[in-house]
């Protein structure tokens, strides 16, 4: 017996087959890859959001560090996991930062699919509190080529923290030289020892021990001063005109992730980042909170990208290693 199925009827068949394969992501473990190691901001936002976000979308989210080279191990980990939004990725500011300054393995805007810029929060320039310099002109009268080198921490070469000093360099007329570590908890901890003097970080990194007052802060990068250190200058009021740098978090997935799951996930981050718990826990390190788009995500990082492209040419900004 033959049976009058049209090619139309086959077609809406399987179109109502991948709908409903689409409509039923996710139905297992979800891994959410970190591109630095535990300590830093970006482990603290990933650690903050996962369980929220587990509860959205009914599957345990497990968190992943896969630090090293400024981000790009992770990155290259999730740019090859396959596009089915069981392997997400959460990254910072090196995401836009690494293509005007590494040869990469990968290509960041064909290879990753954008999710959502969850929040960004400014960098903050720190020191020992024996550290004679108090102040952002103090710095630069030390911190000159003809004085003997002053040396700043910071989470890794070529991340947000030390393409900090690099563009206050570069606006300042310094000469501050880095030393890299494999995160910003292990940066501070070596600047609260008196091993190396200053450090570009996160507000979230070093805020509990400024309140204990193991680490004295200097200036803050943002465009205007922090909510949680309202006394603070920032950099460009301190005299260093122009001078901006945040550090931001967001999720991204690997490209050819179909749009039904990008959906999904933008959808449940909205959620995730109105609860109680997570506005809390982004305040308490000045964190502010984005919760974008896929589009706007999209558009933020071509502009970031152009961005450094431009300012590390214009600056001769390079890696030191």
């Amino acid at each position: 017996m033959r049976f009058p199925f049209s090619r139309a009827v086959l077609a809406a068949v399987a179109l109502l087959g991948t709908t409903l394969t689409h409509a039923a992501y996710p139905d297992r473990n979800i891994t959410l890859v970190v591109t630095y190691p535990p300590g830093g901001t970006a482990d603290r936002v990933a650690r903050l959001i996962a369980p929220e976000l587990a509860k959205e979308l009914g599957q345990n989210v497990i968190v992943d560090n896969r630090g090293g080279a400024g981000g790009m191990i992770g990155a290259a980990y999730v740019a090859k996991a396959a596009p089915d939004g069981y392997t997400i990725m959460l990254d910072a500011a090196n995401h836009t930062q690494n293509p005007a300054l590494r040869k990469m393995q990968f290509d960041t805007l064909k290879d990753f699919s954008s999710v959502m810029l969850l929040q960004r929060v400014p960098n903050i320039l720190v020191s020992n509190p024996a550290y004679p310099v108090k102040t952002v002109q103090e710095l630069i009268k030390v911190a000159t080529p003809k004085t003997p080198v002053v040396h700043y921490a910071t989470s890794g070469a070529g991340s947000a923290q030390h393409l900090a000093g690099a563009l206050f360099n570069a606006l300042a007329g310094t000469h501050l030289e880095s030393v890299h570590y494999k995160g910003g908890g292990l940066a501070i901890t070596d600047v609260m020892s008196g091993q190396v003097p200053l450090a570009f970080a996160t507000v979230g990194t070093a805020l509990p021990q400024i309140k204990s007052g193991k680490l004295n802060v200097i200036a803050s990068g943002g465009e205007k001063r922090s909510a949680v250190l309202p006394d603070v200058p920032t950099i460009a009021e301190s005299g260093v005109k122009g001078y901006s740098s945040y550090e931001w978090n967001a999720i991204f997935a690997p490209a050819g992730t179909p749009p039904a799951v990008i959906d999904r996930l933008n959808k449940a981050l909205v959620k995730v980042m109105q609860q109680p718990s997570v506005k809390a826990g982004i305040d308490a390190f000045s964190g502010e909170i984005i919760a974008s788009s896929p589009q706007q995500l999209e558009d933020f990082r071509r502009a970031e990208i152009e961005k450094w492209q431009r300012v590390a040419k214009e600056f001769d900004i390079k890696l030191d290693q």
